[in-house]
């Protein structure tokens, strides 16, 4: 399997993910993004936004890839973890650890509830995703382990300090929540009681995605203009009192490359910069500001879905704050305003989208905004104008 067939099979396993899982097409991306790069992802979101889920499907789509997977407490233990001891070993006067099967044999993993680290286990974790080796109970020789990359979760920010250490080996940090579009919710729901209809699964071998993350992804090159252009975002956002490590951002030119080689391309564009909206933040509420400056550089199209993104939550503020209100009030309300601009923001990101695919440039953060002005449109039609959800989609 060469190259541009990985890439490409790649890409079908990135659209065949986001059209299961509703609203959810930069997460995945972004996850592949990640593990072509080698480096390790934090899923942040409240529990049962499908994070473990889209975890799973994802890594089952690696032929020959061994997955482990593990929900820490402070509790867990280093050899629950990693190897628990061989009793039968044991009995006969050897202290040896059964490893397969274990984080120690897995080429993806996926930890969940990352920040519960427990002490014993810490440094144990901290190894293993930075080295990629354990250290035996025995004291014997590291173990080099496979892994290729991290997939971790949490419902929540590290609150301890332990726990931060851990948050600042994971490269890339995305935000899901739960779904906003409510076509797409009663698609969920209506899932649930249909019988779904098959769907393509397409795989990639182990060796193939071994062979990209060692060798194809890491020669892609990265232009003089893209240093450049690095530059000046550490630069802006410094002007911002957003400072990211030096070490932070060196592994960042990975995810450029890897993003490029997604796509099929020998070289990394301003579009693959998008990515970083993923890497230079520390807590959620930097995240936008981190975006808008990543955009400002690169895509002043979708800087400009940004600001229409603004007039969308304002109007979804103001639904909020019209609940209880009569159903007249409300209509009114949509027919006098929020109609009219939902439209225009529509028609207009319509526009900007097709500028931006026509122009070779990432339509990722238009699609996002497009989707919430979809969900606010859909909340106005049946909370405001008491529509079926189930007929909205038809509507929008």
């Amino acid at each position: 399997m060469d190259g541009q067939d990985t890439a490409e099979r790649l890409r079908a396993i990135v659209a065949e993910l986001s059209e299961r899982f509703y609203e959810r097409d930069d997460v995945v991306r972004t996850l592949v993004v990640t593990l072509l790069a080698g480096q390790h992802s934090l899923v942040l979101g409240p529990p049962g936004t499908a994070k473990s889920e889209l975890a799973r499907e994802l890594t089952g789509r690696i032929e020959g890839a061994s997955y482990w997977e593990i929900l820490l407490s402070k509790f867990t233990a280093p050899t629950r973890m990693f190897g628990p001891i061989d009793v039968a070993a044991l009995a006969r006067g050897e202290y040896r650890q059964v490893y397969d099967g274990r984080a120690t044999t897995a080429h993806v993993a996926f930890i969940d509830e990352i920040f519960k680290c427990s002490t014993a286990a810490l440094n144990e974790t901290l190894g293993y995703l930075n080295e990629r080796i354990y250290h035996p109970e025995n004291g014997g020789e590291p173990i080099r382990c496979p892994l290729i990359g991290a997939i971790t979760a949490s419902n929540e920010l590290p609150a301890e300090e332990n726990a931060a250490a851990i948050y600042d080996r994971l490269l890339v940090r995305i935000e899901v929540g739960y779904l906003e579009d409510p076509a797409n919710f009663a698609a969920l729901v209506r899932s649930a009681v249909t019988r779904p209809a098959a769907r393509s699964r397409t795989t990639v071998d182990l060796a193939a995605l071994r062979h990209a993350v060692a060798e194809a992804v890491p020669a892609v090159d990265v232009p003089d203009a893209i240093v450049d252009a690095v530059c000046t975002l550490r630069a802006a956002l410094r002007r911002r009192e957003l400072v990211a490590s030096d070490r932070r951002w060196r592994q960042a030119v990975g995810l450029l490359q890897a993003s490029a080689y997604l796509d099929g391309r020998l070289e990394v564009a301003e579009a693959d910069l998008s990515v970083l909206t993923h890497v230079l933040w520390n807590s959620p509420a930097e995240r936008p500001t981190v975006e808008r400056e990543v955009l400002h550089l690169v895509n002043p199209d979708a800087k400009e879905a940004l600001d229409l993104a603004d007039t969308i939550e304002e109007l979804e503020a103001q639904l909020d704050a019209m609940a209880g209100q009569s159903r007249e009030a409300l209509s009114e309300w949509v027919i006098k305003k929020a109609h009219h601009q939902l439209a225009m923001a529509g028609k207009r990101l319509e526009k900007l989208r097709a500028e931006a695919a026509g122009a070779g440039r990432s339509t990722a953060a238009i699609d996002r905004v497009t989707g919430r002005q979809r969900a606010v449109r859909a909340r106005v039609l049946t909370e405001a104008l008491g529509m079926d959800a189930s007929m909205v989609q038809d509507r929008l």
